[in-house]
């Protein structure tokens, strides 16, 4: 247990516990929820974690190839945003009915702005997985940085100028603006010691995994909050009719 085999070791632990709770998740889901897209997202949560899982051993068996262990990463984050998704979508506020706000005048749509934002995230920690396991320059993680904080800012800026009175909407927009602050900060610090303290280090240092790891952790909460201030978006800012009868209750529950 020396060098960075303790925390490789507690990761796969960590992972094994992580697993098996979703498994637990994707069954009780199909014993409890009525609605079909649900019981399907179950499933795809559970494929997710198993494919991930995979990618881990991959990982180890080929010796840390940066193309396998960026989709590693990337996974990590996919699977994190479909249990909060999850989470989300089973949660008592979801589950009553409430009136649909219509949008007109606005380009692009709300709905539409918030998705862009979701998925510029989500490619900018691809970019982020990438850099941190060798495999592209620092270049393309700043530029999409910059990127991601122009959308977020913005996607920020419609939300709270049109929907403050909404807290759906207002609260995971504050806290995603709240989130990019940090994480920016966070980025700085990952730089420093990584690239700037630690560039001739034969092992990574403290300081360098805890930055690294903040850095990491803080961008899949940036992720998982642009994913629910977008489906909140479409949930109570739908294009059509039936979009919004998507995020009722299942009518059985709701007599």
């Amino acid at each position: 247990m020396v060098g960075g085999v303790k925390w490789e070791h507690g990761h796969r632990m960590f992972a094994e516990l992580v697993g098996l709770l979703i498994i637990v998740m994707a069954i009780w889901t199909q014993r409890v929820e009525q609605r079909k897209w649900m019981k399907a997202l179950g499933w795809i949560a559970l494929a997710a974690v198993v494919g991930q899982g995979v990618l881990g051993g991959l990982t180890v068996l080929l010796y840390l190839p940066w193309a396998v262990s960026t989709a590693h990463a990337t996974l990590a984050q996919t699977v994190f945003c479909a249990v909060v998704a999850m989470a989300l979508f089973t949660s008592k506020s979801w589950l009553q009915d409430s009136d649909p706000i219509f949008e007109s005048g606005l380009a692009p749509s709300t709905a539409t702005l918030t998705t862009v934002t979701a998925a510029c995230v989500w490619i900018q920690l691809i970019l982020g997985a990438a850099f941190r396991h060798s495999g592209i320059k620092l270049l393309p993680h700043l530029i999409g940085a910059c990127v991601v904080a122009a959308l977020i800012c913005w996607t920020v800026v419609r939300v709270l100028t049109q929907y403050s009175r909404y807290p759906q909407l207002r609260r995971p927009a504050e806290l995603l603006l709240a989130l990019l602050m940090v994480q920016l900060g966070l980025g700085f610090f990952a730089y420093i010691t990584r690239v700037q303290w630690g560039r001739d280090a034969v092992q990574p240092t403290a300081s360098m995994v805890l930055s690294t790891v903040s850095h990491v952790a803080g961008g899949a909460l940036v992720l998982a909050t642009s994913v629910v201030l977008a489906i909140q978006t479409r949930r109570m800012i739908p294009s059509t009719s039936s979009q919004f009868a998507m995020n009722s209750a299942p009518r059985k529950a709701a007599a």
